[in-house]
Parts: C-alpha cells; structure tokens; sequence
C-alpha cells in the first residue's frame, strides 16, 4: 500500500515558545501510526532541531523543512541549503508550495533545481502543485497541472520517481475556508497518477503517495482521505491545533 501521510505544515507562525508547547501537546494527543502512515511536521527553520528532538523515537513521525535554495552553496545570505537540512538529519522537505511560487517568483525551473538539491543530500521531497481560481473557472486545471509536473519533475529517473511525495493543493482553497469536494480531489489526483503513469509506467505511479491539501480539517479529513488516490493531506491552518491534527491523523486510511 502507498504511503499514508499527514503533513503539517505550520509556515511562519509561532513562537518558540508556542512551537514547543505545541510539539508537546502533539506528542500527547490520543493518535496512533500504522506501519504504511506517516505525520510529517514541516516547522520554520528556527525549530527544526528543537522539534525534531521532542519528536525523537516516535512511530513513523518525521520534521520537514519548508523551503530549500536552489543552490548548494555560496553568497546566498538568508538561504538554507538542502545540504544544512542534511547536516541536521532533516529527512523532508517542502518544495513548490504556491505562496513560494506567488510571493517569490519561484518558476518551475528553480523548482527542478530545488528538487535536484535535496536528492543530492537523499532528502525526500513533498512537491506541490495546484491551479489558481481564474484556471479553475477555466476548466484548464489538468493541463495547468501536468505542465507543473512535467517540468518540475520529468527530469528525474524512474528510481527518484518511486515512492515520491506529490500535495495538489488548489489555491483557491488554501487558507479560505474554501475545499474542493473529495470528488473534485479524486479526479485532480487520478488526474496527476495517470500523468505520471504515461511518463515512468503504472506501477511507479501507484508508489506515489499524491496528498490533498486545502483547508483540511478534522470534519472533513475523513471523507477526502476515502477516495482512492488521496493518500492523505498537506495540513496548514488545522494542523497548529494539535487536537485537530490528531484527527486528521487518525482519518488516514
């Protein structure tokens, strides 16, 4: 069976303070991990280490980064690279979520680069992808989509391919309130399999955990996570509510 994951991703909020306070009402919660599930937490920078160290030894629960550079070294001031997350044991990464794409120009080259980067350093990749409303309206979202993948991800050889982590997430439902029905997801994600199937074949394809991401919430996990190609969800505003995260958690199939 693919991968079941339930990703948070926390962006820029919290204090120190909170993140640990969190991290250890998470750790607390009544949520429990299958050997084919995993809770992926991806923290800011600044608390990588302290995470990852209140998390050490729990079942299948991992810390991610949030961004990489595209570079691996140099006079890049402010940029991490895929080789620091490696120094510090950080298995995961976030790369190509759309407020990178909108707010730092970051086109699907840079993030072929990126994902480059962090397989030099075997750090596994969650790589987004997902339409604007205007493209929705349009009904171009698959084309829109596949080209994200195909010139983000088509250089890579069928061994990087396997077991690789894709979230679709819509951006016209992250952080709205808005969510695409399961139905809507089930068809973007079947969508993204068949995609990846024409270029390394169906049986790399269905290694492919591809997640959902949206406004996921407790209330709504269950039903997303049902459909057959939604192998769980990339998490943003839920998943600093450690109850709530709990829940999603416990929805994955």
């Amino acid at each position: 069976m693919r991968k079941q994951i339930a990703a948070a991703n926390w962006k820029m909020n919290l204090s120190l303070a909170q993140a640990n306070q969190l991290t250890d009402e998470i750790v607390a919660t009544s949520h429990s991990l299958n050997e084919h599930q995993l809770a992926i937490f991806a923290v800011p920078f600044p608390y990588l280490l302290t995470v990852k160290e209140k998390l050490k030894g729990k079942h299948n629960v991992f810390v991610a980064a949030q961004n990489c550079a595209s570079t691996k070294n140099g006079a890049y001031t402010g940029e991490v690279s895929a080789e620091m997350l490696d120094g510090m044991d950080i298995r995961y990464v976030i790369i190509g979520h759309s407020e990178r794409r909108e707010y730092y120009g970051e086109t699907n080259k840079i993030l072929a680069e990126k994902i480059n980067r962090a397989f030099e350093s075997n750090i596994n990749t969650i790589f987004c992808c997902g339409e604007p409303l205007a493209v929705r309206e349009a009904a171009i979202q698959n084309s829109y989509v596949e080209t994200q993948i195909k010139e983000s991800l088509f250089h890579l050889s069928a061994a990087q391919m396997t077991n690789f982590i894709i979230a679709y997430e819509p951006i016209w439902a992250i952080g709205t309130g808005k969510t695409a029905s399961s139905d809507q997801a089930q068809e973007m994600h079947a969508h993204i399999r068949s995609v990846i199937a024409a270029q390394y074949g169906s049986d790399i394809a269905n290694s492919v955990s591809v997640l959902y991401g949206g406004s996921v919430k407790g209330a709504n996990a269950k039903d997303i996570f049902s459909k057959q190609d939604v192998d769980g969800g990339l998490v943003g505003g839920a998943s600093l509510v450690a109850a709530e995260f709990a829940i999603i958690i416990n929805s994955l199939k």
